[in-house]
């Protein structure tokens, strides 16, 4: 016994905070991780084809129902109302696919798959990083299918085939950053239900509370300061102005930048309430 008691602090100084600290996971191996968790969520689209139900029938639905319904009677005729309204479908879809993200989280935190990562000596970002990565396929699925119905109906963007290709991104890149609110949510909310009905609370008056349908111009005052300070104004705005002009203007780096702020600050807020809950 006598010759343990020696041994006994070189093995407490095995467990210090610059132990645990080395034994977590660096930046290539969180790089690696996420990308494995998206894989893994990819895997299971495909196994379950419902999943792009609403970023493959809704963009064509909502593109021929606004323009058809609204066309005449906001810009006269459906041609002129089209570069109005598709960039406005493209940021609505994005913020609906990206809803659906925060609630198939909930739901598999809710069946005990997060639990199984507890053992796994991985960066707690990754689980819920992999997932909205891969859901950006949904997103430009989502995208491409709207600018194509835009297209079959008449749509003829002035800022070409760069212009479309910068916008297509520019939505995509939209849905995932605010797809960490919804993420967040998923980690707050008690049930999937719950994160569906906050989400949509969320969506409709970013969504039609915006100038997404109509042109704020038309707008009580009250209304159309709202409007101006909405993020969703200023990515539609933004995609606009590189889709139908083909410029890059301060509506570009305004919308940019609200996107990277979101991800800053409900990023950190997702994998705080996660690591929490683990």
């Amino acid at each position: 016994m006598t010759t343990l008691l020696p041994d006994a602090p070189a093995a407490a100084a095995t467990t210090t905070p610059e132990r645990v600290l080395a034994a977590r996971p660096s930046l290539k191996e969180t790089v690696h991780q996420t990308l494995a968790m998206a894989w893994r969520a990819t895997k299971k689209m495909r196994r379950n084809p419902e999943q792009f139900f609403d970023v493959t029938i809704q963009p064509v639905l909502f593109t021929a129902m606004f323009a058809y319904i609204f066309g005449g009677a906001i810009s006269g005729s459906v041609a002129s109302y089209l570069p109005l309204i598709i960039p406005g479908i493209l940021a609505q879809t994005a913020l609906t696919a990206c809803m659906a993200t925060g609630t198939q989280m909930r739901e598999d935190m809710d069946k005990g798959v997060f639990d199984r990562f507890k053992s796994l000596p991985i960066a707690r970002i990754a689980p819920l990083a992999g997932p909205m990565l891969a859901d950006v396929v949904r997103y430009g699925i989502a995208a491409t299918i709207t600018i194509g119905v835009g297209l079959a109906m008449g749509y003829r963007p002035g800022g070409g085939v760069l212009g479309v290709v910068a916008g297509w991104a520019l939505t995509v890149f939209a849905g995932w950053s605010l797809s960490w609110i919804f993420a967040w949510l998923g980690t707050v909310a008690r049930s999937a239900q719950a994160v569906q009905g906050i989400g949509m609370m969320i969506m409709f008056p970013l969504t039609f509370l915006s100038n997404a349908f109509v042109p704020m111009e038309t707008l009580p005052g009250w209304l159309e300061a709202f409007v101006k300070i909405n993020p969703v104004s200023h990515v539609v705005t933004a995609v606009r102005d590189l889709m139908n002009d083909g410029n890059l203007t301060g509506q570009v780096g305004w919308a940019l930048f609200g996107c990277i702020a979101v991800v800053a600050i409900f990023s950190p807020l997702a994998v705080r309430n996660y690591s929490r809950k683990m």
